[in-house]
This record gives structure tokens, C-alpha cells and sequence, in this order.
């Protein structure tokens, strides 16, 4: 199986699927067709959720044969005893069911975004239904094709859904799901670059990555980055990509923005220690670009000592809630009276909204340049205004 693995190729062909026939079949080429095939079919693999197809009759093996300028491009799925590999089929592989796909309608299906008109039409040979052998081999692979095909289709899943799918703790030990669905929903269909921080799983290699695989499915035109003090390599997939790094370190948390931005979505769902997430919001939230969302879960540690937290001073801008309070007056900076008091500081300009819940924020990245209220509004209150100035206050 080769597929394209490499974040600037599958940039490639997100973007083309996006701007038409044309370009998707000039990234194609260019790409090569056999991993854009390869990369298409790993795409509808881990959209399809086959491990909720019940009890089989015996192993299926779907293939799919991709046409592209004049050629066909085989590629097998093959399930048995729910496992799941593609790529050759290999000489023990059931009859297969045979779909015929162009593959230049399936990189705009899968990748292109519901913006991006096409049509997807297919064929579909089950085998001689007149031979009932092999008609119940077409029977027991019905329900394994549908949702093949429903992963080019675009079909939406409930985030939490994907939460439970995926092992992620994000619905469950902590309830944010519905909270992410309503800041992310609009964005779902964009072309993103995600970077969150805490794979999950702590020093046990195998372990973690559920939230990154729950991301890289609800936002199918995404690059997912996860970054972990811990090797985490084995969470990486097709557009998963792991990075290894402390994130108490300076100097490594200060370089990921150049390594990986501009971004359009940040999570700190790292080590919570104060400290760290105040490290992290200064070296990140710049490089979100406009409109971008930073979120920071399990702000609870804000108030325990063991993280850097305080209880009993609630405004020590030191924790992170202490600090993420500072954010706030900085909302109205221009508003500030006294001379020089509204001189912004290096957030102010750039934060133009912030949303807390019960232990997670959501802050969003923007130009924070309103101007402030007419002078004259602001000399005196209103109650000491005349009826005959109030008059001429709202006119």
C-alpha cells in the first residue's frame, strides 16, 4: 500500500479537489495515480466504521477500479473477522464485489468539500446472482460496500459518536463534545490545519491518539497535528501526523508555529500544568489565522498547587485562569480611560472573542480594532445628563 502520506501532498489534493475537474486530474498526475488511489480508498476505509458491521457469513473483499485516463487502477479492501487491510487482495481473498469509480469524481467526492459539485456514479458488479454461491457472497458484502461508499459520500457523524468510535476522552471523564460542535460546525468542511497538543496514552507507545483520529474524521479536509513530550508514532496515519517534543520547553514550543502554521485551530490538551498552557497560548495563539479558534481544556488545574494553580488568590496571573482574565479586559482595551491606558498589549489587537465553560475556553483570533466610543458619550453618566443633552446624545 503507498499512500500520500506526506502533509504537502495531501495538501495538494485537498486544495484540487476543491477548484475543479481539471486541477484534481493535474494534481493526479502529478501526484500519481496509483497513490491517489491508494490514498482515496485508506480515506473511505477509516470514514466507514467496520467494526460496527455485525457477524459476517465469511471474509469479503471489495474492489474498487478507479479510471483515469484511460487506465484502471485496481485496489482490494478485504474484511475478515473484523479486520481490515487494502491494497492487493492477496491470493486467499474472497470473490471480490467489483465497483467502478472514476477516479477523478472520487477525489472530489472524498476530498472536495459539499461546495465542490460532482458526481459520483458507480457501478456495481455482486457476481452471477443467478448462481445463489455467489449471490450470498454479494448479500454477506452489502452492508461493507454501503459504508465504503458512504465514506466518499460525506455523510456527517454526531462528534460525541466519534468520541466513543475513537477512544477519546472528550465525551465521557470530561463532556465537551457539544461544546466543540458549536464553535467547529461552521468550519467542519474547511481545508484546516489542527494542532493539538497531548496525544493521550502517557509513556506506553501504543497508547493515545483517539481524540487525533475523532478530529481527522469530523474534519475530513484537514491536516491533524498532535504533539506529545512521548514517542507517539504509532497514532500516525494518513493525515494524522504526531510530533514528539516537551512543551515546557521554550524554545521547542516557540518553533511550532514556523514548523507547522499559519493555523486555524490550536487544543491544549497537554500537560495543564500553568505554566505550560501560558507558554503554549503565547507561542501559538499569534500564529492562528483570522478567525481561528484556540481552546484550552481541564482549566480545573488553574486552581490546584500541584499544577502551578491557586485557589485563594483567583486573579494570580500566574494560573491559567488568572491569566486567561487579563485576556478579557483586554476585549475593551480602547474603551480603557486615563492617559495612556489604553496602549494595547500584544493579545488585545488580536483576541475578538472568548468563551468559557466548566473547564475549557474557547478564544477566537481576529482584528480587535472597533475604535472606541465617541468621547462625548463617556464625560459624564447618563443619569447626570440633561433631558434636552440626553436628546442630543441619541440623536
Amino acid at each position: 500500500m503507498s499512500t500520500l502520506r506526506e502533509a504537502t501532498e495531501l495538501r495538494v489534493l485537498i486544495r484540487s479537489a476543491a477548484a475543479g475537474d481539471d486541477a484534481v486530474a493535474e494534481a493526479i498526475s502529478r501526484l500519481g495515480p496509483a497513490r491517489v488511489a491508494a490514498t482515496l480508498v485508506d480515506e473511505m476505509v477509516s470514514r466507514a466504521d467496520l467494526g460496527e458491521v455485525g457477524p459476517l457469513p465469511g471474509p469479503v473483499t471489495v474492489r474498487f477500479d478507479l479510471d483515469f485516463d484511460g487506465r484502471t487502477l485496481a485496489h482490494s479492501v478485504s474484511f475478515k473477522e473484523g479486520r481490515v487491510r487494502h491494497g492487493d487482495a492477496g491470493p486467499d481473498a474472497a470473490r471480490p464485489v467489483l465497483v467502478e469509480l472514476e477516479l477523478v469524481a472520487l477525489a472530489r467526492a472524498v476530498f472536495g468539500g459539499p461546495m465542490a459539485p460532482h458526481a459520483l456514479c458507480r457501478r456495481i458488479d455482486w457476481g452471477d446472482v443467478d448462481d445463489p454461491r455467489e449471490f450470498m457472497v454479494g448479500v454477506a458484502a452489502a452492508p461493507v460496500v454501503q459504508r465504503l461508499l458512504r465514506g466518499a459520500a460525506g455523510e456527517p457523524a454526531r462528534l460525541d459518536e466519534l468520541a466513543l468510535v475513537n477512544g477519546s476522552d472528550k465525551w465521557g471523564p470530561h463532556f465537551y463534545t457539544p461544546i466543540y460542535e458549536r464553535h467547529f460546525a461552521p468550519l467542519r468542511e474547511q481545508e484546516l490545519t489542527i494542532v493539538e497538543l497531548g496525544i493521550g496514552g502517557y509513556a506506553h507507545p501504543g497508547s493515545g491518539g483517539g481524540s487525533l483520529r475523532m478530529w481527522k474524521r469530523y474534519f475530513p479536509r484537514a491536516l491533524v497535528y498532535g504533539v506529545d513530550m512521548f514517542d507517539k508514532s504509532a497514532a500516525a496515519e494518513q493525515r494524522v501526523f504526531p510530533i514528539q517534543g516537551d512543551l515546557s520547553d521554550p524554545d521547542f514550543v516557540g518553533g511550532l508555529a514556523g514548523r507547522l502554521g499559519p493555523l486555524d485551530i490550536v487544543i491544549d490538551d497537554g500537560s495543564h500544568a500553568c505554566a505550560d498552557v501560558i507558554l503554549a497560548f503565547h507561542a501559538l495563539f499569534p500564529a492562528l489565522r483570522p478567525g481561528g479558534l484556540y481552546v484550552i481544556e481541564d482549566l480545573q488545574t488553574s486552581y490546584w498547587p500541584s499544577y502551578g494553580g491557586n485557589a485563594t488568590n483567583l486573579h494570580d496571573a500566574s494560573t491559567s485562569m488568572g491569566f486567561l482574565k487579563q485576556l478579557l479586559d483586554g476585549l475593551n482595551y480602547e474603551e480603557h480611560d486615563g492617559a495612556g491606558s489604553s496602549r494595547p498589549t500584544r493579545f488585545d489587537s488580536m483576541l475578538v472573542g472568548a468563551h468559557f465553560y466548566h473547564n475549557i475556553a474557547v478564544l477566537e483570533k481576529g482584528r480587535n480594532a472597533d475604535g472606541p466610543m465617541p468621547g462625548f458619550v463617556r464625560q459624564r453618566p447618563v443619569t447626570q445628563v440633561g433631558r434636552a443633552d440626553r436628546r442630543e446624545v441619541t440623536a
